[in-house]
């Protein structure tokens, strides 16, 4: 068989291999990828509620422009209140961004060490932490503890903790997923844990120490450290595929925030302005620059696009953890970018 004869079978397998594998995607994500792109932000937003987002929020922060703000859909589906900028949203794992940059003054200040044991810190989970003498702060910020995530524990979703001491105990007394610094996990439990840490070590709520080191100096004043601290008609409401339900008033514990308050932490936290002099040098060793976040009807995505000295950030209410909203979402983010590239360029 000749070189050529190989090559075109080859080929053609591939052809078949790749027409085989979009039987398997979905075809609302093609259709997203290859519907033409917009002119404007606006646009690309009510498209995305036709592709079955509820409601959506994307802040714009293009340096040396005056900020953008979009919205699409419902704030409330029930009541029909439409969608809007200015609303708070549950952030979710965009919280462990303010964590890293808390734990990072206190380590600046000498209260806190990112060679210390998590045994050292916790002499109490010594027996319920495999590795509990080897893990230290800094593999824990940076997700290299191997400590097991507590929402991977089969009960999590079917049987939810009540609190934050039943949270924990969906990560306890299990094999570690790898010894301490030898891979990446990532784990909810291990930014819990700092946050304890900071509790433990301030000697009051990390929520009050963040607003106070953080939130204050920015002037950013609708960010907050629960749902308590809120009013609840602000607050977006959430939705999960196929649920009636609202899931606005769960109180995850996490931060809520404007998309605003987010970007302006997101420029401050890439242009260096939320660190006093010595610390960003230790945040830059031990987390990242951006952060995505998810919970149950809630998706955000928060970046800092250097090349065009740009901050996007999107607030999506609707998920599904099976489906494909997701991805969905990051391909409507993609878009957006592109069209602030575009209008940057032109």
């Amino acid at each position: 068989m000749t070189k050529n004869k190989i090559k075109q079978i080859l080929r053609i397998l591939f052809i078949m291999a790749s027409i085989g594998s979009l039987y398997f995607v979905p075809w609302i994500l093609v259709k997203a990828w290859i519907m033409p792109l917009p002119d404007t932000v606006q646009e690309q937003l009510n498209e995305a509620i036709d592709l079955g987002f509820d409601g959506m929020i994307v802040y714009v922060d293009q340096a040396g422009e005056p900020p953008e703000f979009y919205a699409a859909g419902w704030h409330d589906r029930e009541n029909k209140i439409p969608a809007y900028p200015q609303a708070l949203f549950k952030i979710a794992s965009i919280t462990k961004l303010y964590v890293a940059v808390a734990a990072t003054k206190l380590v600046k200040a000498g209260r806190l060490s990112l060679d210390r044991t998590l045994e050292d810190y916790f002499p109490e989970l010594a027996g319920r932490i495999e590795y509990s003498d080897k893990i230290t702060l800094r593999m824990m910020l940076q997700h290299r503890s191997g400590i097991p995530n507590f929402v991977d524990h089969p009960d999590y979703w079917t049987k939810p903790p009540k609190n934050k001491q039943e949270t924990l105990e969906y990560a306890l007394d299990l094999p570690a997923e790898f010894k301490p610094g030898e891979d990446y996990g990532y784990s909810n439990t291990n930014y819990m844990l700092i946050s304890d840490l900071i509790d433990k070590t301030v000697g009051y709520s990390h929520q009050q120490y963040i607003k106070e080191e953080i939130l204050m100096p920015l002037g950013l004043n609708n960010t907050y450290g629960s749902l308590q601290e809120v009013n609840i008609d602000s607050v977006m409401s959430g939705y999960y595929v196929g649920v009636e339900k609202d899931f606005k008033t769960e109180d995850t514990g996490l931060m809520l925030a404007t998309a605003a308050d987010v970007g302006k932490f997101l420029r401050a936290l890439n242009d260096g302005s939320v660190f006093k002099e010595g610390e960003q040098e230790i945040y830059s060793s031990i987390y990242e620059y951006e952060h995505t976040g998810l919970l149950v009807g809630y998706q955000s995505i928060a970046k800092y696009y250097k090349d065009i000295d740009t901050v996007v950030i999107q607030f999506n209410n609707t998920t599904n953890f099976v489906g494909y909203e997701w991805n969905l979402a990051e391909i409507i983010y993609s878009r957006i970018v592109k069209i602030v590239r575009n209008k940057k360029v032109s």
